[in-house]
C-alpha cells in the first residue's frame, strides 16, 4: 500500500463530562444582616451536584460543657443519647446517614442539599424541643469527600465542622454553596454573615444563617448559664440584669448566674 493510500486518522478530543455538567446560576448575594431570599452565586460556577457529592452536617448540644456542670455528667450523657436517637428516626425521611457521634456531636450525611437544610431546621427546632430541653446547633457544607472505612474525611468535612462551631444554640448556618444549591425552599430565608474566616481553612468562606419565616412565632428562652431552652411559664427562677429578663431551668444555674453575672451576660 502507497503512502497516499494509508488512510489518515484523526483524534476527535472529547469534551469533559465536568464541563458538560456544569452550569452558572446568574445572580446576586449581598453582604448585608438583613433577612434576604435564598442566595444564588453570580462569581463562580455552581456544578450540578453528583453522585459523589452530598451535604454534610455536624449538629451537636450548645454550651455542653457549661451543661455538663450544671446538672452532672449522667444527665449530660442521658441527652446526648436521646438526641442521638430523635435525629436518627428522621434520618430515612431524607435518605441520611448516621456517620459517628463525636462527644456530643452528630455527624451526618444527606445527599440532597435541600433535604438537608430541611433536617438541620428540623433538628434545631423539633429533634429536643419543650421546656428543659438542651439548646442544639447545626453547621454545614456541601461537597465531595473521601468514604474510608464508612467515615468520611477532606476538605469538604473540615469545613462543616468549622461551621458548625460557628452557630449559636438554636441556630443552623450553611456555606454560601450549600444555600446556592437549595435556594428555593418554602418558609426558608439565608440571612446573611459574610465571609469568614475558619480555623485552618485557606479562605474566607461565604456564611449564611438559615432561618424560618416563622422564627420567632413560640420562641422560648434560653438559661444562659447551661443553655438549656426553659418556657418561663415554668422556669424555677427569673433575674433581671439592664432590664433583661434571665430564665432559668433549676435553682442551681440561677445561683451560679447571681454569683457571676459578668461570665454569662454579653
Amino acid at each position: 500500500m502507497s503512502k497516499s493510500q494509508t488512510t489518515t486518522q484523526r483524534t476527535v478530543r472529547a469534551r469533559s463530562p465536568m464541563t458538560m455538567r456544569r452550569m452558572a446560576i446568574p445572580h446576586c448575594v449581598t453582604k448585608t444582616n438583613a433577612l434576604q431570599s435564598p442566595p444564588r452565586q453570580n462569581d463562580y460556577v455552581v456544578p450540578v451536584p453528583s453522585d459523589t457529592e452530598a451535604a454534610f452536617l455536624f449538629a451537636d448540644i450548645a454550651g455542653f460543657t457549661a451543661l455538663t456542670e450544671a446538672h452532672g455528667d449522667e444527665q449530660a450523657v442521658q441527652l446526648v443519647e436521646e438526641f442521638a436517637k430523635a435525629v436518627q428516626v428522621e434520618l430515612p425521611r431524607v435518605d441520611g446517614e448516621h456517620i459517628k457521634t463525636v462527644g456530643d456531636a452528630l455527624m451526618l450525611r444527606v445527599p440532597d442539599p435541600g433535604d438537608a437544610v430541611r433536617l438541620a431546621l428540623w433538628i434545631t427546632r423539633n429533634a429536643m424541643g419543650g421546656h428543659q430541653a438542651p439548646s442544639v446547633r447545626v453547621g454545614g457544607n456541601y461537597g465531595a469527600a473521601l468514604e474510608r472505612g464508612g467515615d468520611y474525611f477532606g476538605a469538604t468535612i473540615n469545613v462543616a465542622a468549622r461551621v458548625s462551631a460557628l452557630a449559636g444554640g438554636g441556630e443552623v448556618l450553611v456555606t454560601g454553596r450549600t444555600a446556592a444549591l437549595a435556594p428555593d425552599l418554602d418558609g426558608v430565608l439565608y440571612e446573611s454573615r459574610g465571609r469568614q474566616v475558619l480555623r485552618n481553612v485557606a479562605e474566607p468562606v461565604e456564611i449564611f444563617a438559615v432561618v424560618r419565616v416563622d422564627e420567632n412565632a413560640e420562641q422560648l428562652a434560653v438559661d444562659p448559664v447551661c443553655q438549656m431552652v426553659v418556657d418561663p411559664d415554668h422556669a424555677v427562677g427569673r433575674l433581671l440584669v439592664d432590664e433583661k429578663a434571665h430564665y432559668f431551668c433549676s435553682l442551681t444555674c440561677a445561683a451560679a448566674f447571681a454569683q457571676h453575672p459578668e461570665r454569662y451576660v454579653q
